[in-house]
């Protein structure tokens, strides 16, 4: 499994938590809730990393060959020491200075083998 190349974000950076509970609801104003799976709470991080072009280009390379691999990756958050699986659904990349880029991509949690 490859490793997310070695960079830190830039602050502020956000984390999404979107639990899977289904609801059932009824006529009463009563609901139940039960949790879906053993992996209910995968985490997103949005994040950005402002960097050189030349380590903007190594951060891009990286993220299209998990897209072209299909494969997950492992990344440590920040404030974290533990490492999990992500995917990188989209990113975007701006070159707002003379050799600066800023890329913004989106973290997925992941859970698989």
């Amino acid at each position: 499994m490859a490793t997310f190349p070695d960079y830190q974000p830039t602050y502020s950076a956000s984390k999404k938590s979107q639990p899977q509970v289904r609801v059932t609801k009824f006529g009463d104003g009563y609901e139940q809730r039960i949790s879906m799976g053993l992996n209910i709470d995968p985490k997103e991080w949005s994040l950005t990393f402002d960097v050189t072009d030349e380590d903007a280009d190594v951060i891009e390379a990286f993220l299209e060959a998990r897209a072209n691999d299909a494969e997950n990756f492992s990344w440590t958050p920040p404030a974290t020491e533990t490492s999990y699986k992500w995917v990188c659904p989209n990113w975007d990349r701006e070159l707002y200075e003379f050799q600066r880029s800023r890329i913004n991509v989106t973290f997925r949690q992941v859970f698989e083998p």
